[in-house]
């Protein structure tokens, strides 16, 4: 079998009085697709630039590509595609350049640039815009590009942190195109996210964080189901009373959550018919796993 394509170890990274990363465990199988789920300030972010060698742990081990970090950085770099949160595109340089300055820092060879080029205008369906300088692009072709940019020279490994964020429903599915493409080639595909959606549509595997640590990790239908159950029923503030919710759900051993507008019962495939006023039966999501194990919303 392969060796796993990161394996982080008892890891730890604090900032001052901040611990970002609070003693890590994390195991990802090569050729998944693995998504890192939480809220801002979860350590999310921190975990990917361990992973890039751009922060450095404080303790335990960092291993990707079965290659220790950070003293195998400049060649674990190389072998992976990394799309960051924050737009770096270079302005004033067209799709096409911005697309060759990457190919050389990836250490694509001379002779092969122009076919990574080639493959990176089709994954960002820019071919017809190689000249177009990158401020005239929309936010979405900008998108497109950068990602692109992280996957035109066939990595072993891409990292992409938060990389639909802000984006239309059309613009991110045309992005989980993109992701599907580089999957397909056989690439380990690691992903930060606060989208459900995007999580539940993408990810063989996906991992909830909590203040620097895994609270709960599996395939995203399993999670589900061992956490929340199959269903919940939502219950909208005013047609039936809180207490009355909560104690028809106390009385069957299930757990209920805020659900903003109302309450919502976790696991009410057990519960028979609609038995609340004004209840309405939904299909359980991770979202409700993470507010569960933390309390929090995925915001």
């Amino acid at each position: 079998m392969s060796p796993p394509a990161i394996e982080l170890t008892q890891v730890v990274k604090r900032f001052g009085a901040l611990t970002a990363v609070d003693h890590l465990d994390l195991t990802i199988p090569t050729g998944c697709c693995f998504g890192l789920l939480g809220p801002n300030g979860a350590g999310k972010s921190t975990t990917m630039r361990l992973l890039t060698g751009q922060a450095v742990a404080d303790a335990g081990s960092v291993q990707v590509l079965d290659r220790p970090m950070p003293a195998a950085s400049k060649d674990v770099r190389a072998r992976s595609g990394v799309v960051p949160q924050v737009d770096n595109l270079d302005d004033e340089l067209t799709v096409a350049e911005n697309l060759g300055v990457y190919a050389r820092l990836y250490g694509v060879a001379r002779a092969d640039r122009r076919a990574a080029i080639d493959r990176g205008l089709a994954l960002a369906r820019l071919t017809e815009r190689p000249n177009t300088v990158a401020h005239a692009l929309s936010g979405g072709m900008r998108r497109r590009l950068l990602i692109a940019r992280g996957l035109m020279h066939r990595p072993e490994l891409v990292l992409l942190d938060e990389p639909t964020v802000g984006l239309d429903p059309q613009v991110r599915q045309q992005l989980w195109s993109q992701i599907a493409t580089v999957r397909a080639d056989g690439a380990t595909v690691v992903l930060t996210t606060h989208y459900i959606e995007e999580a539940e549509r993408l990810c063989d595997l996906v991992a909830i964080v909590h203040r620097g640590r895994i609270v709960a990790q599996g395939p995203p239908d399993e999670l589900i189901a061992r956490t929340v159950g199959r269903e919940v029923l939502e219950v909208a503030n005013g047609r039936t009373s809180r207490d009355q919710v909560e104690r028809l759900a106390a009385t069957a051993g299930l757990r209920t959550r805020d659900a903003g507008t109302g309450v919502a019962v976790l696991g009410s495939e057990q519960l028979d018919g609609e038995v609340v006023d004004g209840g309405r039966r939904r299909d359980a999501t991770l979202e409700d796993v993470f507010v569960a194990l933390t309390g929090q919303e995925l915001t």
